[in-house]
C-alpha cells in the first residue's frame, strides 16, 4: 500500500445540465456544477445556518453520455471519484487553478416520478403519472393482506 488515497463521495444536486465536450477519437467529457449543503444552527442567535458547497464533476465517455441522457437540473445525485486540480492559462496570459472531481462511480438518487408530480398541473406529463400513482396506490392494501409474514 502507499500509504495515500486521493477519494471523494458526494450527494448533492445538480446546478446546471451537463455540459458535454466532443473529441475527433469518439470519446467525450461531460461536466457540471454539484451542489452540496450544510445546516447547523448558530450556539450565539440559535439561528439556522445552510452553507452551499459547489464542486466541479467530470464524467468520461459512456458515463458522460448517460449522466447527459438522464440527469437534469436539480437532480439529486451520489458522485464518487478523486480530487484533480488542473492548471491553464486563460485568455490573459494568466495562469488559472481550477479543483475538480474526476468521477469514477455515480447513482442517480432523484426519483423521476417524483419530478413529473411536481410539475405544475398544467403539464401533459402530470396528468399520465396520476393514474398510475392511484393504481399503484389501490394494489398495494391488496398485496399486503396476502402476505403471511409476520410482520
Amino acid at each position: 500500500m502507499s500509504g495515500t488515497l486521493n477519494k471523494v463521495m458526494l450527494i448533492g444536486h445538480l446546478g446546471d445540465e451537463v455540459k458535454m465536450h466532443y473529441f475527433d477519437d469518439k470519446n467525450c467529457v461531460g461536466r457540471f456544477p454539484l451542489a452540496t449543503n450544510e445546516t447547523y444552527t448558530n450556539r450565539t442567535t440559535n439561528e439556522r445556518v445552510t452553507n452551499t458547497e459547489w464542486h466541479n464533476i467530470v464524467v468520461r465517455n459512456k458515463a458522460a453520455e448517460i449522466c447527459e441522457k438522464y440527469l437534469s437540473k436539480g437532480d439529486k445525485i451520489y458522485i464518487e471519484g478523486r480530487i484533480k486540480t488542473r492548471k491553464w492559462t486563460d485568455d490573459k496570459g494568466m495562469e488559472r487553478y481550477s479543483t475538480e472531481i474526476q468521477c469514477t462511480d455515480f447513482t442517480f438518487l432523484s426519483n423521476k416520478n417524483e419530478n413529473q408530480q411536481a410539475q405544475p398541473a398544467n403539464t401533459p406529463s402530470n396528468s399520465v403519472s396520476e393514474p398510475q400513482q392511484q393504481a399503484s396506490n389501490s394494489i398495494a392494501p391488496e398485496t399486503e393482506e396476502d402476505d403471511d409474514l409476520p410482520f
